[in-house]
C-alpha cells in the first residue's frame, strides 16, 4: 500500500515538474531555460529536481513524451467514437485543443527536437510521425465514406497539427481565452473538411 501511495505521489510531482518545464520551454526555448528556472517556479531545490530528471535534455525529452502521450489519448478517444471520418476528425481536434488549453496544460511545443540527443530525437520523431499517420488515416476514411471533401491528406494533416501544436506558444492560461479557443478552433480547423452536397 505504501509503495502505491509513493508511486502516486511521485507521478503527481513529476507531472507538476513537466508542466512547469513545458511552460518555461515554451516561453524561453531550450537554450533560454535552465533547471534552476523550473525548480524556482515550483519552489523546489535543485537537488529535489534532480531526483526526477538528470539534466535539461532529459527534462525536455520527458516533456515531449508527455505531449505525445496526451495527443495519443485524444486520438484514441476520437477513433473509439465510431463516427464517420469527419466526426472523428472533429472530435480529435476538439479533444486535443481541450488538452492544450485545459487542466492538462501547459503542454510542451515540440520545437526543440534538434536539441535532443540522437536516440531521444529519433524516438520523438517516430512517435510524432505515427501520430500524424493516425490522423491522416482518419482523413482517408472520411474521403472513403464521403464525409470529408477531397483533399491532400498529408498537407491537410500538417496544417491541422501545426495549428493545434502551436497553441501553447500564444495561450497563457486565461480561462476566457481558453473558452474562446475551445469553441472556435474545432470549427475553424474543420470548416474546409466537411463534404457538402451538390
Amino acid at each position: 500500500m505504501a509503495i502505491a501511495v509513493d508511486a502516486t505521489r511521485f507521478q503527481f510531482q513529476r507531472d507538476r515538474i513537466l508542466r512547469a518545464a513545458a511552460a518555461c520551454f515554451n516561453q524561453k526555448g531550450y537554450s533560454g531555460t535552465s533547471l534552476k528556472d523550473v525548480a524556482r517556479q515550483l519552489g523546489l531545490t535543485d537537488a529535489a529536481l534532480y531526483y526526477y530528471v538528470r539534466n535539461k535534455e532529459e527534462l525536455v525529452y520527458q516533456c515531449y513524451l508527455r505531449a505525445a502521450d496526451l495527443g495519443r489519448r485524444a486520438m484514441e478517444r476520437a477513433r473509439a467514437s465510431g463516427g464517420n471520418g469527419f466526426e472523428q476528425a472533429f472530435l480529435y481536434i476538439r479533444n486535443h485543443v481541450e488538452i492544450m488549453v485545459g487542466d492538462a496544460g501547459p503542454v510542451a511545443i515540440m520545437s526543440e527536437v534538434p536539441s535532443l540527443k540522437p536516440a531521444h530525437r529519433n524516438e520523438i520523431l517516430a512517435i510524432s510521425r505515427r501520430h500524424s499517420v493516425a490522423f491522416e488515416e482518419i482523413l482517408s476514411n472520411g474521403l472513403r465514406d464521403g464525409s470529408i471533401a477531397d483533399c491532400d491528406v498529408r498537407m491537410t494533416g500538417n496544417a491541422v497539427m501545426g495549428a493545434i501544436n502551436w497553441i501553447p506558444k500564444w495561450f497563457h492560461g486565461d480561462p476566457a481565452v481558453a473558452t474562446q479557443v475551445l469553441e472556435t478552433f474545432p470549427d475553424v480547423l474543420t470548416r474546409g473538411l466537411r463534404k457538402t452536397s451538390g
